[in-house]
Protein backbone atom coordinates (compact mmCIF):
# COMPACT_ATOMS: atom_id res chain seq x y z
CA UNK A 1 0.00 0.00 0.00
CA UNK A 2 1.48 3.35 -0.56
CA UNK A 3 2.30 5.80 2.04
CA UNK A 4 0.68 8.87 2.67
CA UNK A 5 2.75 10.96 0.08
CA UNK A 6 2.18 9.21 -2.86
CA UNK A 7 -1.20 8.63 -2.37
CA UNK A 8 -1.83 12.26 -1.93
CA UNK A 9 0.71 13.13 -4.82
CA UNK A 10 -1.57 10.80 -7.36
CA UNK A 11 -5.25 11.67 -6.33
CA UNK A 12 -7.37 14.62 -8.00
CA UNK A 13 -10.18 13.23 -5.71
CA UNK A 14 -8.67 12.07 -2.28
CA UNK A 15 -8.64 8.50 -3.96
CA UNK A 16 -6.37 6.20 -5.33
CA UNK A 17 -5.81 5.36 -8.68
CA UNK A 18 -6.09 2.17 -8.45
CA UNK A 19 -9.94 2.12 -6.32
CA UNK A 20 -12.60 0.65 -8.98
CA UNK A 21 -14.37 2.61 -11.66
CA UNK A 22 -17.47 2.18 -9.52
CA UNK A 23 -16.09 3.80 -6.43
CA UNK A 24 -14.89 6.34 -8.31
CA UNK A 25 -18.18 6.89 -9.82
CA UNK A 26 -20.40 6.64 -6.51
CA UNK A 27 -17.58 9.36 -4.99
CA UNK A 28 -18.27 11.57 -8.64
CA UNK A 29 -22.13 11.66 -7.73
CA UNK A 30 -21.67 11.83 -3.80
CA UNK A 31 -19.71 15.50 -4.87
CA UNK A 32 -22.50 16.39 -7.58
CA UNK A 33 -25.20 15.85 -4.88
CA UNK A 34 -23.04 17.58 -2.34
CA UNK A 35 -22.09 20.65 -4.65
CA UNK A 36 -25.87 20.91 -6.30
CA UNK A 37 -27.41 20.88 -2.30
CA UNK A 38 -24.76 22.98 -0.65
CA UNK A 39 -24.53 25.69 -3.69
CA UNK A 40 -28.54 25.89 -3.72
CA UNK A 41 -28.51 26.07 0.41
CA UNK A 42 -25.67 28.50 0.50
CA UNK A 43 -27.31 30.86 -1.70
CA UNK A 44 -30.66 30.68 -0.43
CA UNK A 45 -29.00 32.25 2.88
CA UNK A 46 -27.28 35.02 0.93
CA UNK A 47 -30.13 35.85 -0.56
CA UNK A 48 -32.81 35.97 2.32
CA UNK A 49 -30.22 37.95 4.49
CA UNK A 50 -30.10 40.62 1.60
CA UNK A 51 -33.29 40.45 0.91
CA UNK A 52 -35.07 41.06 4.56
CA UNK A 53 -33.96 43.81 6.42
CA UNK A 54 -34.74 41.64 9.96
CA UNK A 55 -32.19 39.42 9.08
CA UNK A 56 -29.76 41.99 8.64
CA UNK A 57 -27.72 41.68 11.84
CA UNK A 58 -24.25 41.17 13.04
CA UNK A 59 -24.46 37.27 13.04
CA UNK A 60 -25.98 36.74 10.39
CA UNK A 61 -22.91 39.10 8.37
CA UNK A 62 -20.74 36.10 9.67
CA UNK A 63 -22.63 33.78 8.38
CA UNK A 64 -23.11 35.15 5.06
CA UNK A 65 -19.49 35.83 5.02
CA UNK A 66 -19.36 31.89 5.87
CA UNK A 67 -21.97 30.62 3.02
CA UNK A 68 -19.89 32.81 0.14
CA UNK A 69 -16.68 30.65 1.46
CA UNK A 70 -18.88 28.04 1.37
CA UNK A 71 -19.63 28.43 -2.12
CA UNK A 72 -15.38 28.28 -3.55
CA UNK A 73 -16.06 24.35 -2.17
CA UNK A 74 -19.40 23.55 -3.35
CA UNK A 75 -19.70 25.66 -6.46
CA UNK A 76 -16.36 25.90 -7.57
CA UNK A 77 -14.31 22.89 -6.43
CA UNK A 78 -16.81 20.03 -5.97
CA UNK A 79 -18.31 20.48 -9.20
CA UNK A 80 -14.60 20.05 -10.78
CA UNK A 81 -13.76 16.70 -8.61
CA UNK A 82 -17.06 15.50 -9.75
CA UNK A 83 -15.84 15.67 -13.43
CA UNK A 84 -12.47 14.73 -12.62
CA UNK A 85 -13.39 11.42 -11.19
CA UNK A 86 -15.37 9.89 -14.12
CA UNK A 87 -12.10 10.80 -16.46
CA UNK A 88 -9.12 8.58 -16.70
CA UNK A 89 -6.14 8.36 -14.54
CA UNK A 90 -3.72 9.10 -17.73
CA UNK A 91 -5.99 12.12 -18.31
CA UNK A 92 -3.55 15.11 -19.24
CA UNK A 93 -6.03 17.78 -16.94
CA UNK A 94 -5.17 15.70 -14.12
CA UNK A 95 -1.22 15.86 -14.86
CA UNK A 96 -1.30 19.64 -14.84
CA UNK A 97 0.24 21.14 -11.80
CA UNK A 98 -1.14 24.60 -12.59
CA UNK A 99 -4.71 22.92 -12.41
CA UNK A 100 -3.86 21.02 -9.65
CA UNK A 101 -3.31 24.33 -7.96
CA UNK A 102 -6.11 26.54 -8.90
CA UNK A 103 -8.33 23.92 -7.39
CA UNK A 104 -6.19 23.51 -4.05
CA UNK A 105 -6.59 27.21 -3.83
CA UNK A 106 -10.12 27.13 -4.12
CA UNK A 107 -10.35 24.50 -1.49
CA UNK A 108 -8.15 26.11 0.86
CA UNK A 109 -9.38 29.49 0.36
CA UNK A 110 -12.85 28.36 1.00
CA UNK A 111 -12.41 25.97 4.20
CA UNK A 112 -9.79 28.41 5.75
CA UNK A 113 -12.82 31.32 5.81
CA UNK A 114 -15.02 28.71 6.25
CA UNK A 115 -13.46 27.64 9.63
CA UNK A 116 -12.84 30.69 10.52
CA UNK A 117 -16.99 32.36 10.13
CA UNK A 118 -17.30 29.07 12.50
CA UNK A 119 -15.42 30.93 15.39
CA UNK A 120 -16.65 34.40 14.65
CA UNK A 121 -19.96 33.49 14.62
CA UNK A 122 -19.39 31.67 17.71
CA UNK A 123 -17.61 34.25 19.73
CA UNK A 124 -20.47 36.74 18.65
CA UNK A 125 -23.05 34.76 20.17
CA UNK A 126 -20.94 34.48 23.47
CA UNK A 127 -20.52 38.08 23.94
CA UNK A 128 -24.19 38.76 23.14
CA UNK A 129 -25.34 36.58 25.70
CA UNK A 130 -22.67 36.06 28.70
CA UNK A 131 -21.63 40.19 28.17
CA UNK A 132 -23.45 43.33 28.98
CA UNK A 133 -25.30 45.08 25.96
CA UNK A 134 -23.18 47.88 26.23
CA UNK A 135 -19.80 45.70 25.59
CA UNK A 136 -21.51 43.96 22.58
CA UNK A 137 -22.48 47.18 20.75
CA UNK A 138 -18.86 48.55 21.27
CA UNK A 139 -17.13 45.26 19.65
CA UNK A 140 -19.32 45.04 17.12
CA UNK A 141 -19.73 48.10 15.42
CA UNK A 142 -20.08 47.80 11.63
CA UNK A 143 -16.52 48.98 11.00
CA UNK A 144 -15.49 46.45 13.73
CA UNK A 145 -17.36 43.74 12.09
CA UNK A 146 -16.15 44.49 9.04
CA UNK A 147 -12.39 44.19 9.46
CA UNK A 148 -13.57 40.92 11.39
CA UNK A 149 -14.47 39.77 8.12
CA UNK A 150 -11.65 41.05 5.78
CA UNK A 151 -9.23 39.55 8.70
CA UNK A 152 -10.78 35.86 7.57
CA UNK A 153 -10.50 36.23 4.18
CA UNK A 154 -6.91 38.09 4.17
CA UNK A 155 -5.42 35.06 6.71
CA UNK A 156 -6.58 32.89 3.64
CA UNK A 157 -5.17 34.34 1.15
CA UNK A 158 -2.06 34.48 3.06
CA UNK A 159 -2.01 30.38 4.13
CA UNK A 160 -2.85 29.62 0.50
CA UNK A 161 0.42 30.83 -1.65
CA UNK A 162 2.68 30.32 2.18
CA UNK A 163 1.86 26.57 2.24
CA UNK A 164 0.41 25.00 -1.06
CA UNK A 165 0.90 21.38 0.49
CA UNK A 166 -1.48 22.09 2.90
CA UNK A 167 -4.70 22.49 0.34
CA UNK A 168 -3.19 21.12 -3.15
CA UNK A 169 -2.96 17.10 -2.82
CA UNK A 170 -0.74 17.13 -5.66
CA UNK A 171 1.35 19.69 -5.48
CA UNK A 172 4.32 18.23 -4.37
CA UNK A 173 4.14 15.65 -6.98
CA UNK A 174 7.07 17.21 -8.79
CA UNK A 175 8.80 17.15 -5.49
CA UNK A 176 11.91 14.29 -4.08
CA UNK A 177 10.26 11.60 -2.10
CA UNK A 178 12.32 12.99 1.20
CA UNK A 179 11.40 16.60 0.66
CA UNK A 180 7.73 15.26 -0.02
CA UNK A 181 7.34 12.73 2.82
CA UNK A 182 8.89 15.92 5.08
CA UNK A 183 6.67 18.76 3.40
CA UNK A 184 3.52 16.63 3.86
CA UNK A 185 3.95 15.37 7.44
CA UNK A 186 4.70 18.84 8.84
CA UNK A 187 1.73 20.30 7.12
CA UNK A 188 -0.52 17.75 7.99
CA UNK A 189 0.31 18.44 11.33
CA UNK A 190 0.04 22.03 11.12
CA UNK A 191 -3.58 21.69 9.59
CA UNK A 192 -4.36 19.39 12.68
CA UNK A 193 -3.22 21.94 15.03
CA UNK A 194 -4.66 24.95 13.68
CA UNK A 195 -8.28 23.14 13.23
CA UNK A 196 -7.62 21.85 17.12
CA UNK A 197 -7.07 25.02 18.49
CA UNK A 198 -10.53 26.65 16.51
CA UNK A 199 -12.32 23.78 17.64
CA UNK A 200 -11.92 24.35 21.46
CA UNK A 201 -12.26 27.84 21.10
CA UNK A 202 -15.72 27.05 19.30
CA UNK A 203 -16.78 24.90 22.14
CA UNK A 204 -15.23 27.50 24.71
CA UNK A 205 -17.93 29.63 23.68
CA UNK A 206 -21.03 27.57 23.14
CA UNK A 207 -20.79 25.44 26.12
CA UNK A 208 -20.26 29.10 27.70
CA UNK A 209 -24.14 30.25 26.08
CA UNK A 210 -25.35 26.79 27.55
CA UNK A 211 -24.29 27.58 30.57
CA UNK A 212 -25.53 31.02 30.76
CA UNK A 213 -28.92 29.99 29.17
CA UNK A 214 -29.44 27.26 31.71
CA UNK A 215 -28.03 29.56 34.32
CA UNK A 216 -30.19 32.27 33.66
CA UNK A 217 -33.37 32.27 31.02
CA UNK A 218 -34.66 35.37 32.37
CA UNK A 219 -31.34 37.51 31.60
CA UNK A 220 -31.48 36.13 27.47
CA UNK A 221 -35.65 36.82 27.46
CA UNK A 222 -35.25 40.63 28.04
CA UNK A 223 -31.95 40.97 25.59
CA UNK A 224 -33.93 43.43 22.93
CA UNK A 225 -31.67 42.40 20.23
CA UNK A 226 -32.54 40.96 16.76
CA UNK A 227 -29.78 38.90 16.59
CA UNK A 228 -31.29 36.71 19.22
CA UNK A 229 -33.70 35.54 17.03
CA UNK A 230 -30.27 33.55 14.76
CA UNK A 231 -29.40 31.67 17.96
CA UNK A 232 -29.75 27.56 17.29
CA UNK A 233 -32.92 28.07 20.40
CA UNK A 234 -36.36 28.17 20.10
CA UNK A 235 -38.27 31.23 18.96
CA UNK A 236 -41.78 32.52 20.21
CA UNK A 237 -43.78 31.62 21.72
CA UNK A 238 -41.16 30.34 24.32
CA UNK A 239 -41.93 26.73 25.82
CA UNK A 240 -41.73 26.83 30.03
CA UNK A 241 -38.41 27.95 31.24
CA UNK A 242 -37.07 24.36 32.02
CA UNK A 243 -37.96 23.00 28.82
CA UNK A 244 -36.78 26.17 27.12
CA UNK A 245 -33.24 25.59 28.84
CA UNK A 246 -33.08 21.51 28.15
CA UNK A 247 -34.40 22.83 24.10
CA UNK A 248 -31.77 24.93 24.15
CA UNK A 249 -28.69 23.05 25.17
CA UNK A 250 -29.80 20.43 23.18
CA UNK A 251 -29.74 22.81 20.06
CA UNK A 252 -26.52 23.89 20.85
CA UNK A 253 -25.04 20.66 21.55
CA UNK A 254 -25.81 19.08 18.30
CA UNK A 255 -24.67 22.33 16.18
CA UNK A 256 -21.15 21.49 18.35
CA UNK A 257 -21.68 17.56 17.53
CA UNK A 258 -22.02 18.41 13.50
CA UNK A 259 -19.05 20.67 13.61
CA UNK A 260 -16.85 17.93 15.19
CA UNK A 261 -17.97 14.54 13.19
CA UNK A 262 -16.99 17.06 10.24
CA UNK A 263 -13.88 18.35 11.60
CA UNK A 264 -12.58 15.81 13.70
CA UNK A 265 -11.85 13.04 12.09
CA UNK A 266 -8.90 15.12 9.47
CA UNK A 267 -7.62 16.37 12.75
CA UNK A 268 -6.72 12.87 14.08
CA UNK A 269 -6.25 10.78 11.09
CA UNK A 270 -3.66 13.98 10.23
CA UNK A 271 -1.32 13.74 13.82
CA UNK A 272 -1.81 9.93 13.60
CA UNK A 273 0.35 10.16 10.38
CA UNK A 274 2.53 13.01 11.47
CA UNK A 275 3.43 10.72 15.50
CA UNK A 276 2.65 7.04 14.41
CA UNK A 277 2.40 6.13 10.60
CA UNK A 278 0.09 7.29 8.08
CA UNK A 279 -3.89 5.98 8.28
CA UNK A 280 -5.08 3.88 5.23
CA UNK A 281 -5.65 5.62 2.60
CA UNK A 282 -9.31 5.48 2.61
CA UNK A 283 -10.03 6.80 5.92
CA UNK A 284 -7.88 9.94 4.69
CA UNK A 285 -10.40 10.61 2.05
CA UNK A 286 -12.99 10.07 4.15
CA UNK A 287 -12.07 12.26 6.39
CA UNK A 288 -11.22 15.21 3.90
CA UNK A 289 -14.66 14.45 2.45
CA UNK A 290 -16.29 14.89 6.22
CA UNK A 291 -14.36 17.91 6.49
CA UNK A 292 -15.25 19.12 2.91
CA UNK A 293 -19.16 18.31 3.32
CA UNK A 294 -19.48 21.01 5.54
CA UNK A 295 -19.55 23.61 3.59
CA UNK A 296 -22.90 22.11 2.44
CA UNK A 297 -24.58 21.58 5.35
CA UNK A 298 -23.37 25.03 7.56
CA UNK A 299 -26.60 27.33 5.89
CA UNK A 300 -28.89 25.11 7.63
CA UNK A 301 -26.59 24.77 11.07
CA UNK A 302 -27.47 28.41 11.04
CA UNK A 303 -30.49 28.80 10.17
CA UNK A 304 -32.75 25.52 11.05
CA UNK A 305 -33.84 26.53 14.46
CA UNK A 306 -34.38 30.36 13.29
CA UNK A 307 -38.41 31.43 13.11
CA UNK A 308 -36.93 34.85 10.94
CA UNK A 309 -35.32 32.57 8.54
CA UNK A 310 -38.45 30.02 8.10
CA UNK A 311 -40.49 33.03 7.21
CA UNK A 312 -38.20 34.79 4.69
CA UNK A 313 -38.12 31.01 2.94
CA UNK A 314 -41.99 30.65 3.00
CA UNK A 315 -42.00 34.39 1.61
CA UNK A 316 -39.56 33.39 -1.28
CA UNK A 317 -40.33 29.97 -2.11
CA UNK A 318 -44.07 28.69 -4.33
CA UNK A 319 -46.93 28.24 -2.76
CA UNK A 320 -45.65 30.33 0.54
CA UNK A 321 -46.64 33.48 2.37
CA UNK A 322 -46.41 36.99 0.40
CA UNK A 323 -44.19 39.23 1.25
CA UNK A 324 -46.70 41.13 2.59
CA UNK A 325 -48.12 38.18 4.87
CA UNK A 326 -44.74 37.71 5.99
Amino acid sequence: MPNASSWSASSPLLLLWEDSSGTRIFLSLLYAVLAISGTLSNVMVIYLVFSFKKLQTTSNAFIVNGCAADLSVCALWMPQEAVLGLLPPNSSSLRSAEYRLLRGGLLGLGLTVSLASHLLVAFNRYVLITKLPSVYQALYQRRHTGCMIGLSWALALLLVPLLPGLWTPGSAQQSPPRQTDGSSRYTALLLALAVLGQTALLLHCYLGIVRRVRGSAKRVSVLNFHLLHQLPFPAAPPPPRRAQRRLSSVSVLLLCCVFLLGTQPLVWVSLLGFFLRPAPPALQAASWLLLCSLSALNPLLYTWRSEEFRRAARSVLPRGEGPAAA
